[in-house]
């Protein structure tokens, strides 16, 4: 598949990166505000996605390897499992960093504030760690439909070999 026209790559490039930092904004934020891992995981998967509409596959697989994808996948999913284990002295996914001080278990104040981003214990974990896994398997998704639709339109036949 041919990269888009210039005015479309430019365009592309600059606004995918806004895409990718509100995508990591809400997962960061998850814990705070509407949003979280997974929604904040399938934004970021957007930018992937417009990156290699806007320039082709093969530019962007010039740029990125696969394994990557596969790493973020992996990474979310033992750092997922690793935080409910952690807190198994009383039930998995026992939130064991609440309000115990230290960098995520700081108490919120009393009042209105804008959210304190430290203070919710494991949830801000859990949330990264989900939004990484969704980064990885939405993107890898979204690579394996690029890459059947190129097939496709260069001659190859759709289906699978049972279709004969």
């Amino acid at each position: 598949m041919k990269p888009l026209s210039i005015v479309v790559r430019t365009i592309c490039n600059i606004f995918a990166w806004f895409v990718a930092i509100f995508g990591a904004y809400v997962i960061i934020h998850g814990h705070l505000s509407p949003g979280g891992g997974f929604q904040g995981g399938a934004i970021v998967a957007t930018f992937i996605a417009l990156l290699l509409v806007a320039h082709g596959g093969k530019r962007f697989f010039e740029w990125v390897k696969m394994d990557i994808f596969t790493a973020f996948e992996g990474l979310g999913l033992i750092t997922f499992v690793g935080i409910g284990f952690l807190g198994l002295s009383t039930t998995f996914l026992y939130n064991f960093l609440a309000l115990k001080g230290g960098l995520f278990g700081s108490p919120v104040t009393i009042g209105p504030n804008a959210g304190i981003l430290n203070s919710s214990g494991t949830i801000a974990l859990a949330n990264m760690a989900v939004g990484l896994e969704v980064v990885g398997g939405l993107s890898t998704i979204i690579i394996f439909m690029f890459l059947g639709m190129r097939y496709v339109m260069e001659g190859g036949k759709e289906g699978s070999e049972d279709d004969k």
